[in-house]
């Protein structure tokens, strides 16, 4: 083979006469030359592998990313699965913790409550801040509603009552016999005072009644009611059989409840320390206030299983008096020692029992005050024996303001400030409704009752209408 023949590789080496191929002679400038062509190739051989590898480790990196997104979108429908079963338990939970009427709207207040950086307020905070001055200082009276409309022996939620209630929201009223004509009538009556009171602001009047039974009864053994007169409380407590005592208070609670009332002022919770008083000889479970203690507690559990609840009477104790605060002053003449270890236990047992009412009494306590304050206008006896000492923090209602023990001795003005500045809650048929409430307004407006002073007794009174408790 001669150089001619190996020129398409080459090129022309020298001349093909003076050289063949296996006696060639190369110069140096044709060997450099071959080394860079020979280099070039190795450079494309090297460049093409490394080309070849890249495409596989991006094809690798393909796979793994596909792989990976697959994983993913694996997870994110199993989060989806779950999801529902999650929100399904959370609801279960919610509805098991929650009543049905009342979970929209307190999850509603929580939302907003949230979403303004306030804390969520408790129905009864929310009425009392909707309330006007006038509107918490007629919360505070609980009247007759022959005292509201004017109209002696008021039988009708008609349109005088309704139209003096949009003036005088009060926050109870006491009914008596006058006020009661057939079953038929009664229920009318309560439901259309209980429906004028959420109408106008949002919440009802207690509709209260003293029915204690035997000597003390505005329904038992009246014509056209069929109930059981359950009897005098000391006949009970003769058995010394407490179920009896429950018996009573779930009889009075089933029917009361019927008729449309929701507070009896009863149990009688007084000892009868003096056998001669006759003001609660009869009404009382006893002398024994271990006895006494039991069956009133028996009977608030009676009356409130029925949705009725009691009122526990008289503090600090009307057993130890003569007189009759229906009259004038009743004095007790007990130190502090006999009362906690006497008079205070039934209080102290009905409270334990459940009893968000307490009516304080018209008895003074001249070894404890040192002087002849009534009950009803002492701090002492409201803040100190029955708030501190005894724990109580439900609705202190006076007895009747237009008893002689105050009408006698106070102005109806004086007397309902004075209450409500000594601890009262709730002012029961002053002598004069109109004036004490405007009396009352007036200390509340020039300063006398702190404006903190009346939301403390409204929030006290709202907190018992809208418990759940009953």
């Amino acid at each position: 083979m001669t150089c001619r023949k190996m020129w398409w590789t080459f090129g022309p080496i020298m001349p093909e006469e003076s050289v063949t191929f296996v006696n060639m002679k190369i110069n140096r400038s044709n060997i450099l030359l071959l080394l860079l062509i020979i280099g070039e190739i190795i450079a494309i051989l090297l460049f093409g592998m490394m080309v070849v590898r890249q495409k596989r480790e991006n094809s690798q990196l393909r796979q793994e990313a596909r792989e990976m997104e697959n994983e993913i979108r694996e997870f994110q429908n199993e989060l989806q699965s779950e999801k529902p079963e999650a929100e399904d338990v959370m609801e279960t939970n919610a509805k098991d913790q929650i009543s049905p009427e009342t979970q929209n709207s307190e999850s509603e207040q929580a939302v907003e409550g949230l979403q303004e950086g306030k804390s969520v307020k408790s129905p009864e905070e929310e009425l009392l801040n909707r309330m006007t001055a006038e509107e918490k200082t007629a919360q505070l009276f609980y009247i007759t509603p022959d005292a509201l409309c004017g109209v002696s022996g008021a039988t009708r939620a008609g349109d005088t009552l309704k139209q003096s209630y949009e003036q005088y929201p009060v926050g109870g009223l006491i009914f008596f016999g006058n006020n009661i004509v057939s079953e038929g009538q009664i229920r009318e009556m309560t439901s259309g005072l209980r429906e004028t009171g959420i109408n106008r602001i949002g919440v009802s009047p207690f509709l209260g009644i003293d029915e204690e039974g035997g000597t003390v009864t505005r329904i038992a053994g009246k014509e056209g009611f069929p109930v059981e007169d359950v009897g005098d409380m000391y006949l009970i407590g003769e058995t010394g059989d407490a179920g009896k005592a429950r018996e009573a208070g779930s009889t009075l609670g089933a029917y009361l409840s019927d008729y449309g009332f929701d507070m009896d002022f009863a149990p009688d919770a007084d000892v009868l320390v003096n056998p001669g008083n006759t003001v609660v000889s009869r009404r009382s479970f006893g002398a024994d206030p271990l006895v006494v203690s039991e069956m009133v507690a028996e009977e608030i559990r009676g009356l409130q299983a029925q949705g009725v609840w009691g009122v526990l009477k008289h503090f600090p104790g009307h057993g130890a008096t003569e007189e009759d605060s229906h009259e004038g002053f009743a004095y007790s003449d007990r130190t502090l020692e006999e009362l906690r270890q006497c008079e205070f236990l039934p209080f102290r047992a009905g409270i334990e029992a459940g009893a968000r009412a307490v009516m304080v009494g018209h008895i003074s306590l001249p070894q404890i005050t040192g002087d002849g304050t009534p009950a009803v206008l002492s701090e002492a006896v409201m803040n100190q024996m029955l708030r501190q000492e005894l724990g109580f923090q439900g609705i202190i209602i006076t007895d009747a303001l237009n008893m002689g023990a105050i009408t006698e001795n106070y102005t109806t003005e004086d007397a309902a400030v004075q209450a409500i500045l000594a601890g009262a809650d709730m002012l029961l048929m002053p002598a004069d409704f109109q004036k004490a409430y405007q009396a009352v307004l007036n200390a509340v407006n020039d300063g006398r009752i702190t404006r903190e002073r009346l939301d403390e007794s409204v929030l006290r009174i709202l907190k018992v209408k809208c418990s759940e408790d009953l």
